[in-house]
């Protein structure tokens, strides 16, 4: 890398903001096993792999309060990365769980298909606060090719108990397994390598590239054959009917579309489950129908979907089970038609009016 580039990272032309780039590229380096070459001759977000990984926020405190992804928009690794060399396995515990292994930036994809991958299992989960308790003991189960909703009313612990899930919050006690792989004390970046998806309420499109660069910044990282990633990129673009904006700019996209693109940037990562934070929140009926779609079309390639909404009826209508969280612990569980006639569900979340 040439100073020139250095200092474009450092945001100055200074020897400090060389220093500072150079600083950057080796956490870059760190965060995903490998170091940019040229070779495809495409732009490539920073933004995309910074976020991707789960740790832009480690990168930005190394790099001070005033650094933005952002301001790294126009980076340009231009293309394939050679992989690092495998790391070792994790010591496993003297118990029947297997931690799961620690993937490099080429076996994530083979790491997430090798796992069995049958279910998402969360065992005896507690979160605190000061003295505080939040989430008491909690324990749920997600199957491929099901969608579960995670419910309840405000305040209750649902989104601390979801967060601890997709790895965002660490748990203070219980684990969280793919199958019998523990895979509770890893960041969020080594959890989507192993098969767990998520996509936030927030707009997570990366809004300086195209629909097509938003697909491939993640097969980048994925996909180290430049023949599959650019096979598996044509496959997205058509299964999810946005082949033909795959130029466009991806902040000109209407939120369906926009959604659709997301979801297609995270299945390049292969997951074996998708948890979806709020996807219902501030959308119109229009693209309800269109999550309602998706969804479907998520447990049809028989992955298990997590859904936490405060959209009750529209959740209700979309899964096949669900999870009522109230004062930090599980209320009850069961089928939409179960959780409705429940009482202590109507009492404590729906109210005795409600109908769907």
């Amino acid at each position: 890398m040439s100073v020139g580039s250095q200092r474009d990272f450092g945001a100055n032309s200074s020897a400090a903001g060389a220093n500072q780039g150079t600083g950057l590229m080796a956490r870059l380096r760190g965060l995903f096993g490998r170091k940019p070459r040229a070779e495809d001759g495409h732009a490539q977000s920073a933004e995309a792999w910074l976020f991707e990984s789960g740790e832009a926020a480690e990168v930005q405190e190394a790099l001070g309060p005033d650094w933005l992804p952002q301001d790294l928009e126009t980076w340009q690794p231009d293309g394939a990365v050679a992989p690092a060399q495998p790391a070792a396995l994790e010591q496993a515990p003297a118990t029947s769980r297997r931690v799961a292994p620690t993937p490099t930036a080429q076996a994530g994809q083979e790491a997430a298909s090798t796992l069995p991958g049958g279910s998402l299992i969360v065992q005896g989960l507690s979160k605190s606060y000061k003295k505080r308790q939040i989430i008491k003991d909690v324990s749920l189960t997600l199957h491929r090719g099901e969608a579960v909703g995670l419910l309840g009313p405000n305040g209750a612990g649902k989104t601390t108990l979801f967060y601890m899930i997709t790895g965002l919050i660490r748990p203070d006690a219980g684990v969280i397994m793919i199958d019998d792989y523990d895979v509770t004390s890893l960041p969020m970046y080594r959890r989507a390598r192993l098969g767990i998806g998520y996509l936030p309420q927030e707009p997570s499109i990366f809004r300086g590239l195209t629909v097509e660069q938003n697909i491939r910044a993640v097969l980048e990282i994925t996909q180290p054959n430049k023949k599959k990633r650019a096979e598996e990129l044509e496959a997205l673009l058509e299964e999810f009917d946005i082949a033909r904006l795959r130029k466009l700019p991806a902040i000109a996209l209407s939120g369906g579309e926009r959604r659709r693109c997301e979801i297609a940037r995270s299945l390049a990562g292969h997951p074996s489950f998708m948890l979806l934070d709020e996807p219902f929140a501030g959308i119109d009926p229009i693209a309800i129908g269109d999550i309602r779609q998706l969804v479907q079309h998520l447990k049809r390639r028989g992955i298990g979907v997590l859904i936490t909404d405060h959209n009750v009826r529209e959740t209700l209508d979309l899964i096949d089970r669900a999870y009522i969280v109230h004062s930090g612990g599980i209320l009850t569980e069961g089928a939409p038609g179960e959780i409705v006639a429940n009482p202590d569900v109507r009492r404590f979340y729906l109210g005795e009016s409600f109908r769907m």
